[in-house]
């Protein structure tokens, strides 16, 4: 039995894919998973010094680790309708945050990579947790914010407004799904590894569709102060085909990403074969 760290986040859909195979439900093939659960931005900086052998990671903090990870073709978010959002406190158009204080959710999220990409002169941009993003704009501590994960569902009802969805401009100016964020696994551990694990992670999520009551104790453990309406939809909304297997237009998505990032100076240029069994 060979034992690989994981590190996801704690959000319900990494919670909701991963639970069958990180909780003894399914044939694991004689590997087993020493899994941590922590905040994306946490696992970025991890992935960094090479910390897990298995990680949840933001498509932007994979393009500075490309050497030492592979993605996985499964576990992914990605999608249409689900980028992050800019909200502020009132109505305004985003060339009117020239200047402003922007709040988002960690240096190395895709959101941030993506707010470089669709709107480069937003510069002043300050990193804070993404769970007080909405009250930090409240609070008129920032202009702006860039909301992640279950915030899309709750801005309204704290008297926010929409500024702009990055998912819909990215999806106007390419056609593709948003990518959000991947699995990666160090390279070292070879190719064999890395597909065994990307079909285990594949097979935990088909127990997950197929026992959709399953998860939920381990979603909500990592999620209890969130509604189980909100949480569904969170599902609903980043797990999806791509998170399956993200197939051509999957990682056509991810490869336009860094060829955007790259031409705006955001992100050095990454390998060529960053995708488990694509070389």
């Amino acid at each position: 039995m060979k034992t690989l760290s994981l590190g996801i986040s704690t959000c319900p859909n990494d919670t909701f894919i991963f639970d069958a195979m990180v909780n003894g439900k399914i044939d694991t093939s004689n590997l087993a998973f020493e899994c941590q659960l922590t905040d994306v931005e946490e696992l970025n900086r991890q992935a960094f010094d090479e910390k897990v052998d298995i990680t949840k990671i933001s498509y932007h903090a994979y393009a500075h680790v490309s050497d030492k990870y592979i993605l996985l073709n499964s576990g992914s978010a990605l999608g249409f309708n689900n980028g992050p959002l800019l909200v502020a406190c009132d109505k305004q158009e985003p060339d009117q945050l020239k200047g402003k204080p922007i709040a988002i959710p960690g240096r190395f999220t895709t959101a941030n990579l993506l707010l470089s990409v669709i709107y480069p002169w937003l510069t002043e941009r300050h990193e804070y947790l993404f769970s007080d993003i909405e009250d930090i704009v409240l609070k008129e501590k920032a202009a702006a914010g860039l909301l992640i994960h279950e915030n899309r569902f709750t801005y309204r009802d704290k008297g926010l407004y929409k500024v702009a969805d990055l998912g819909e401009e990215w999806e106007r100016q390419t056609g593709m799904p948003v990518p959000l964020g991947g699995i990666a696994i160090r390279r070292e551990l070879g190719n064999e590894i890395a597909l065994k694990v990307e079909k285990i992670l594949a097979s935990s999520l088909d127990y997950a569709y197929n026992n959709p009551e399953s998860p939920y104790d381990f979603v909500r453990k990592y999620a209890a102060s969130m509604d189980r309406k909100v949480m569904k939809k969170h599902i609903r909304l980043y797990v999806n085909d791509f998170s399956r297997d993200l197939g051509k237009k999957g990682r056509d998505a991810v490869i336009i990403l860094y060829e955007k990032g790259v031409a705006v100076n955001a992100i050095p240029a990454v390998r060529k074969d960053i995708f488990a069994g694509y070389h």
